[in-house]
């Protein structure tokens, strides 16, 4: 028998600017949200213990600053990698410098609260109304846009928007 990663968490001072954050840059929705402040993100299909990891966004006093040893890849799935990086700043997100050469084929970003990420190049496929896992059937797009299907999982939680994100679909 294996393990499954279930939940990737982030200590954050302000967890309702940064579950935000990563709503808009995953797609993703809140599924929970504690008294302690403590906010879960996760795939509006699936929700908690479906494919995807979900996002535990903890209240901390002292989040933890500088490189991180573990840090998200991001695949844009519906633009270039150029345009999603316009994306990703306009929500918020700022280049960080770790010593790159410039002839990397990812940014290297960080969120609001300084944790970095990379984008990556490749396209993958993106999650529509059921949720799709790379390694699961998911694929990385082909230079022309093609990929391949996956097999749905199945609506497993009632789902609520994101903090900071209004009623309207068109956001």
């Amino acid at each position: 028998m294996a393990c499954r990663i279930t939940e990737l968490v982030i200590d954050a001072a302000d967890p309702g600017r940064v579950a935000a954050f990563w709503c808009e840059v995953l797609g993703y929705v809140e599924l929970d949200r504690e008294e302690d402040g403590s906010i879960q993100i996760g795939p509006p299909d699936a929700g908690a213990g479906g494919m995807l990891p979900t996002v535990v966004v903890n209240a901390g006093r002292d989040p933890r600053r500088g490189k991180l040893p573990v840090h998200f890849d991001l695949n844009a799935t519906d633009r270039d990698q150029e345009a999603e990086l316009a994306r990703l700043l306009a929500l918020g997100a700022v280049p960080v410098d770790v010593g790159q050469t410039g002839d990397e084929s990812w940014h290297v970003l960080a969120d609001p609260e300084g944790n970095e990420f990379c984008l990556l190049r490749a396209r993958v496929e993106p999650l529509r109304d059921t949720a799709r896992a790379p390694g699961f059937g998911g694929g990385v797009r082909d230079s022309s846009g093609a990929g391949r299907g996956a097999p749905a999982v199945p609506r497993t939680a009632a789902v609520a928007r994101c903090p900071g994100k209004g009623d309207s679909d068109d956001q």
